[in-house]
């Protein structure tokens, strides 16, 4: 008798327990901030259970409808996200220290770059799969999507975002690559890629008068500026470090009292191995490659290239953005505002997360269970 196909509940499980590690350590990390800034401890705490119960009612859905369906959306998803990422560089858009990445709706912000990652994985893998023989063609199948990835990364680049359109830029690569095309235009594109980024950092760093150098010359050396630009690498670090094996305990952290900005956010893995120790950044860390590995698996063994297409950009994704966050927060690389997914606040991010886990839950039900 055939097994009833189930849902991969190591994804449930493992992205449940983030999920409510990053409620805890958001909580934790922003009370002082929160206490100051909005006269209300607990204002990321509310914020972060209201989308963290969004994000349920998303994953739910999103694993509930079937994948294939999704395709019927799609250039209706590509187009509304150009929309919004057009609409959030007018007048419309929110500005916050300095950059304008957000829109304003009924006293909520929204950052319309994170609804494009969905809307662009979606818009990828279904226009792939619908002209998967013209893909080895470099003009017909490679090209499109370079000038989809232009298209994307200028409108979020003048926001500025400059790792989220490199971000993005990457995961759809990632999506046409295991769509099928040659090697040989990867390899060469790969390239290409690597030498125009190469040249904006050198020209950056020759350039010496952006926010952007100060952070390449302070991932270089953090102590040559530690008041100034190299403030946020320092204190990461000395939040890491002080965290020892088992750390200072839930709660009593110090960095986060204001010496490192916006402790909640893109430096929150620092907070977790300060309050939580190497233990509990391990855990954090082995969490994140169960769900890794789990969505490898589903993308190796999805019923069809729609499927396949879709589990491997919503891997990449989470993938590059844990690799990003973490390197950031280890001094590994220059500091970008990169938030850790599942964990750090941000809203619509971790609803637009869930939803991506939904949609590969709702693939790994498709899948052959003897092949799990």
């Amino acid at each position: 008798m055939a097994k009833k196909p189930t849902y991969d509940s190591t994804i449930t499980l493992t992205v449940a327990a983030l999920v409510v590690i990053g409620i805890v350590m958001v909580f934790s990390s922003s009370y002082a901030n929160a206490l100051v800034n909005f006269k209300d401890g607990y204002f990321y705490l509310k914020k972060g259970l209201m989308w963290g119960a969004l994000g349920t009612f998303a994953m739910y859905f999103c694993a509930r409808f079937p994948y294939y369906k999704w395709e019927r959306y799609a250039n209706l998803l590509f187009f509304f996200s150009i929309g919004l990422l057009i609409l959030v560089l007018t007048p419309v858009g929110t500005e916050i220290n300095g950059s304008q990445r957000w829109i304003t709706i009924a006293g909520q912000t929204i950052m319309p770059s994170e609804i494009a990652k969905f809307c662009a994985i979606i818009y990828v893998s279904t226009t792939i799969t619908r002209k998967k023989d013209k893909i080895k063609s470099f003009v017909y199948g490679v090209l499109p999507y370079l000038l989809i990835i232009g298209m994307y990364f200028s409108l979020i680049y003048f926001q500025p975002d400059l790792s989220t359109a490199f971000v993005l830029g990457v995961v759809i690569m990632s999506i046409v690559f295991v769509g099928g095309m040659k090697l040989t235009h990867f390899i060469g594109l790969a390239l290409t890629g690597l030498g125009a980024i190469s040249s904006l950092i050198a020209y950056i760093v020759i350039k010496g008068d952006s926010y952007k150098a100060r952070r390449i010359t302070a991932f270089l050396d953090p102590w040559a500026d530690p008041s100034a630009s190299g403030f946020q690498v320092i204190q990461s670090l000395l939040a890491l470090g002080s965290g020892g094996l088992f750390g200072r305990g839930l709660g009593r952290s110090v960095q986060k009292h204001f010496y490192l900005p916006e402790p909640q956010n893109d430096f929150i893995f620092a907070i977790i191995g300060e309050e939580l120790g190497f233990i509990g950044g391990t855990v954090v860390l082995l969490l994140f490659l169960i769900l890794i590995w789990r969505g490898v698996r589903i993308a190796m063994n999805a019923p069809d290239l729609q499927s396949c297409l879709l589990a491997t950009g919503i891997i990449a994704l989470i993938t590059i953005q844990v690799i990003i966050n973490i390197a950031v927060a280890t001094s590994s690389m220059p500091v970008t505002g990169m938030p850790l997914p599942f964990i750090s606040s941000g809203g619509n991010a971790l609803v637009v997360f869930m939803a991506l886990t939904g949609i590969l839950l709702n693939i790994s039900k498709h899948i052959n269970p003897d092949r799990r």
